[in-house]
């Protein structure tokens, strides 16, 4: 019986993600579904719209048999470190085949291109010359191979997929890169397809509009009940760097100087996304500018992330039976403790996951606020006895 990785945010659970595991299920109709879960923050920089809890309670309802957390310090990186932290997990968890969606659904392109960025030092040359230019990481890292491969690759999704792929060789893991074709675009804002995107449909909410075609009926009603939004974390940032005027240059991805940028500019702006467009020059991409704020918010430092180069333990937010069933298949042999709650494992690495969940609780209410860091200590894992 064959194991399927998924890694995704679920930020929010939408059809897409539907189809994608009802696709695995045709390809692999008796796998085992393992799912990687960012948790309160994501790979953008942004809170997850919904708690790691409801994720993982829909995730199961739709079909995953096991969930395991993603740690911050991994889940709100560059796509290289978050594959890193991801592809560690799935190997830890031995995990046969990873898949994951791809506008060009093209796996022999992206083993190609993966191999010549773990084998080829010119090509690491070539994007330090281009960086030294001007230009932001990925379109360095773009630019430089095409100077070694016919194909090129642009969208959000296979660049994370090549980051995948890098790592499984990187890392030597026994996983087997699958690709499933996505069939909405990033950019699409305006779709008519009951497919889009979590951007299309996090910029849908914040406009008010039904997004009801685009997600099933217990997303849509999650989201009824509580939508975190960044721009609530507002005033906590401005606190931040208002008394940090020498210390933001020690957070992780603030560098190059652009903290110098961010203290002048932070007096008279009036939200997260201003300050990002005062900021922004071509070197830096939004996505980047976001997760500086969200890692000055955090107080998540350059000192940390080093001391962390990998996962320290396998955080498991909920199972069904046959989850349960491989769990206790392959625990005897895990290289990684495996945990339910923070308090079973006393590290740098699950401090940071505490300490980042108080300031994602810090805009909800009171009650939810205490239930959620209290989870974080006491909560078993979610058992889910019926899936679709």
């Amino acid at each position: 019986m064959k194991t399927v990785g998924i890694i995704c945010e679920y930020s929010p659970f939408h059809n897409g993600h539907e189809y994608h595991i009802k696709q695995i299920k045709k390809l692999y109709p008796d796998a085992t579904i393992v799912l990687i879960l960012s948790g309160n923050f994501t790979q953008r920089g942004l809170p997850s719209i919904l708690d790691k809890w409801t994720k993982t309670q829909i995730a199961l309802q739709h079909g995953v048999d096991l969930v395991v957390e993603l740690p911050f310090v991994f889940a709100t990186q560059s796509a290289d470190i978050f594959a890193r932290g991801s592809i560690s997990l799935l190997k830890a968890l031995n995990v046969d085949i990873l898949v994951f969606g791809s506008e060009e659904n093209n796996i022999q392109m992206l083993q190609e291109l993966a191999h010549i960025q773990c084998n080829n030092p010119k090509y690491d040359q070539l994007v330090k010359t281009y960086l030294q230019e001007g230009v932001n990481y990925p379109t360095a890292m773009s630019k430089a191979l095409e100077s070694f491969h016919s194909s090129t690759i642009t969208s959000p999704n296979d660049l994370l997929g090549l980051s995948y792929v890098k790592e499984i060789i990187k890392q030597q893991a026994k996983i087997e890169p699958v690709t499933i074709q996505r069939t909405n675009d990033f950019h699409d804002t305006k779709s008519t397809s009951d497919i889009v995107s979590a951007t299309r449909i996090r910029t849908a909410l914040k406009n008010n509009e039904d997004i009801s075609h685009y997600v099933p009926s217990d997303t849509l009603s999650a989201l009824n009940e509580h939508v975190v939004n960044i721009e609530d974390y507002w005033p906590l940032l401005f606190y931040r760097l208002s008394l940090a005027q020498t210390t933001i240059a020690s957070n992780q991805t603030v560098d190059e100087g652009i903290e110098h940028r961010i203290l002048k500019h932070f007096p008279e702006c009036s939200s997260i996304e201003e300050l990002t467009h005062k900021i922004k020059t071509k070197r830096y991409t939004y996505n980047k500018l976001t997760r500086m704020s969200l890692h000055i918010l955090c107080n998540f430092t350059k000192e940390e992330a080093k001391e962390i180069p990998y996962p320290t333990y396998i955080r498991v937010l909920g199972m069904n039976q046959a989850g349960i069933s491989y769990l206790n298949s392959i625990k005897k042999n895990c290289p990684l403790p495996i945990i339910s709650a923070l308090n079973q494992m006393d590290d740098l690495c699950s401090q940071i996951e505490y300490r980042t969940t108080a300031v994602y609780s810090s805009t909800f209410t009171p009650e939810k606020r205490k239930q959620l860091l209290a989870k974080e200590f006491q909560k078993k894992p979610i058992i889910q006895k019926n899936t679709l």
